[in-house]
């Protein structure tokens, strides 16, 4: 079976976030088939080529999206036109994925390194039974590829989320005497345009973080000062940001109560200088390292060395019509198989 092949079958294969058993079990047959010996875990699979040298992961996950509206073809039928797979989860990250297995097929007999391929679930939903219940059963790695599309470049740099929560509270009355009331629209409005000023230091790969407010709610009836408004604010972070001095910061700021919803999204970054950069870059049909705005698994391995690269685009993902061009998902397999070499040869 070709890689065209595979990803053809895998694309037809349903599997959205938390639903990816179908998906999980053709990936395990797959892999078996090749007379390797994969590990499932909930719907979680990975496997080990190699026996001595140093460790590598290439991980990359299951999962989908659900179907956006705007398609104007089959998503699952899974069908190469030309050169073209236009399929939910051909870019988002099923290429990906696909290129990770051949790659490691291609390097099975590996003396000198060890790769282990792990496709992973609920990454897309951020759920508990994905990479983070699977990470502590893989064991310790030097380094790991993180496969979502990013056209191959390498990213070395990756924002992270830091969500909060924030309730305005005022002091209900009517319209008519909004001066013995305090509203709670008005209080959060101005810690709203206190927000948008807000300033951080630029990250020198990613750039700087500006607050957006995503969600607001507040008032129940049009003759009554609201005594409560919440609002949402995304900060997509960047690595020479701490999150809790962040959070710190903005309870200094703001009038409103601040409520951490949501920090688990930790940025990342790598040096351009090591070996793993390195060896990637060698790799990649473009020599500059580039920053990723999207979050991914990688904010979950700790403190493991990682670089985020793909086949396909980034752009497309979540769209309808994606698609992976043959051309690309050939690329990807080459490059995988190749910064594995490059890396086990410097070690």
């Amino acid at each position: 079976m070709s890689p065209g092949q595979f990803l053809s079958r895998f694309v037809q294969t349903q599997s959205f976030s938390r639903h990816e058993d179908a998906a999980a079990t053709l990936v395990f047959e797959t892999v078996s088939g090749w007379g390797l010996e994969p590990v499932r875990d909930g719907n979680n699979v990975w496997f080990e080529i190699g026996t001595t040298g140093p460790r590598i992961l290439m991980v990359s996950h299951l999962d989908t999206v659900a179907v956006c509206e705007g398609w104007n073809v089959d998503p699952f039928a899974g069908e190469w036109i030309d050169g073209k797979l236009t399929a939910l989860g051909a870019n988002d990250a099923k290429g990906c994925g696909t290129a990770m297995l051949f790659a490691a097929r291609e390097l099975a007999g590996l003396d000198h390194g060890r790769v282990v391929v792990a496709l992973t679930a609920e990454e897309e939903n951020g759920g508990p039974d994905g990479i983070s219940r699977l990470l502590p059963q893989l064991g310790e790695f030097e380094g790991a590829f993180v496969g979502e599309p990013t056209s191959l470049n390498v990213c070395t740099a990756q924002r992270g989320m830091l969500l909060f929560r924030c309730e305005s509270e005022g002091v209900s009355a009517h319209v008519a005497h909004g001066h013995l009331g305090e509203n709670a629209i008005h209080k959060a409005a101005r810690d709203i345009v206190r927000l948008e000023a807000l300033r951080f230091e630029p990250d020198p790969v990613l750039g700087e973080t500006r607050a957006q407010v995503a969600v607001i709610q507040g008032g129940k009836m049009r003759n009554v000062i609201p005594d409560r408004c919440e609002f949402f604010v995304d900060f997509r972070t960047t690595p020479n940001l701490d999150h809790t001095e962040l959070a710190t910061q903005l309870r200094e700021t703001l009038e409103t109560k601040i409520i951490v919803h949501s920090e688990r999204y930790l940025p990342k970054s790598i040096s351009h200088d090591h070996p793993l950069a390195k060896a990637a870059l060698a790799a990649s049909p473009s020599p500059e390292p580039v920053g990723s705005a999207t979050v991914s698994d990688w904010a979950f391995l700790g403190d493991i060395p990682a670089v985020k690269v793909g086949p396909g685009d980034t752009k497309r993902s979540h769209t309808p019509n994606e698609y992976l061009l043959a051309a690309e998902l050939e690329a990807g397999v080459r490059f995988y198989a190749e910064a594995a070499r490059r890396l086990f040869r410097v070690a």
